[in-house]
């Protein structure tokens, strides 16, 4: 049964239920999701934060180690002052700040084989913002068995991608990345306004899951190329043979 709407929650969400259906179904609709976002740096953080504005009623946030000067161009919800100390305090705080009528879980713990699937059961959703392969690997992994859907978001240098992986309807991301590719690093360039780009198309996507709005981009991936502004959607056929969601109806 869906959360009833408060007077603060219609005055606060009042011009995006205008949105042709949305209403306060729609409405209700988010303030009774839950969804895990796997890191909350440049790329998820941004995905926190419009999630939690727009009146998602749970947020599961999983990222560790602390803040460091080099995060500041991109990582919008940390400050100068919190350099050095554990960056999920810092996160919970703001988001908190942001909209105190949503459940913030912050776990200061990068996503793994061992604690994916612990995570994933927490929310309806999952977003995947990770900079490392395995911990992609291992939230995707655990995404296909528990039967949820993923919104992935990545971007390197100028470049950025979103798509929607939802199991047994498309592919999963092990379809087209197997194994952690040799030549990945954890340190890439990047520019912030890159990253929230990706951000906020992800938390669209995340709002149309849970809304029911337009079409989100399952079995399709959205490549842009920020230097030139160039935008192209790419199929992304399921692989029968996929190791991870090949035995899927």
């Amino acid at each position: 049964m869906l959360p009833e709407l408060t007077d603060t929650d219609r005055a606060l969400y009042e011009w995006q239920m205008w949105v042709p259906g949305m209403g306060e179904e729609g409405q209700r609709r988010l303030k009774g999701s839950s969804v895990l976002v796997s890191r909350v740096g440049g790329l998820g953080g941004l995905v926190a934060l419009e999630l939690a504005a727009a009146g998602v009623g749970r947020l599961v946030l999983a990222h560790g180690g602390h803040l460091k000067m080099a995060d500041l161009n991109r990582q919008l919800l940390q400050t100068r002052a919190h350099v050095g100390q554990v960056r999920m305090d810092s996160i919970v705080r703001r988001l908190q700040e942001l909209n105190p009528d949503c459940e913030i879980i912050g776990i200061p713990e990068n996503a793994s084989a061992d604690n994916a699937d612990e995570l994933v059961e927490q929310a309806d959703i999952v977003v995947d913002a990770a900079p490392l392969f395995q911990e992609r690997l291992a939230l995707n992994a655990a995404a296909v068995r528990a039967e949820k859907p993923m919104v992935e978001c990545a971007m390197h240098n100028m470049e950025a991608s979103v798509t929607t992986f939802i199991p047994g309807r498309t592919g999963c991301l092990a379809c087209y990345v197997p194994e952690v590719p040799s030549t990945w690093t954890r340190q890439f360039p990047v520019f912030g306004a890159v990253s929230g780009t990706a951000a906020c198309l992800g938390a669209m996507e995340v709002i149309k899951l849970i809304t029911g709005l337009g079409e989100p981009l399952a079995g399709e991936m959205l490549c842009m190329d920020l230097a030139r502004m160039s935008f192209r959607r790419v199929k992304l056929p399921r692989r029968e043979d996929c190791q991870v969601c090949g035995k899927l109806p």
